[in-house]
């Protein structure tokens, strides 16, 4: 059953993290404060040292949800 939870689960790695807080136009800082985290735990996300979990990644799927953000591997989320 976990299983089955984490693959619905949206994944977050670096880039998509990079991509959604450009979409935001927000500076890592301006993210952290929305997040209510650090601004090197953003960094860390976007360099791919860490990845968010729990309560982080839904936080970051909510937050792409209300901005209408949308990002596949390989695309260049400001051509949509």
């Amino acid at each position: 059953m976990a299983d089955e939870k984490k693959g619905k689960r949206n994944k977050w790695d670096g880039a998509k993290i990079h991509a959604l807080r450009t979409h935001l136009k927000l500076t890592q800082n301006e993210m952290a404060e929305q997040l209510g985290t650090r601004q090197q735990t953003i960094s860390e996300w976007e360099k791919g040292m860490y990845c968010p979990r729990g309560a982080s990644s839904t936080l970051l799927s909510i937050v792409a949800e209300r901005a209408k953000f949308k990002y596949q591997a390989g695309e260049d989320p400001k051509q949509k």
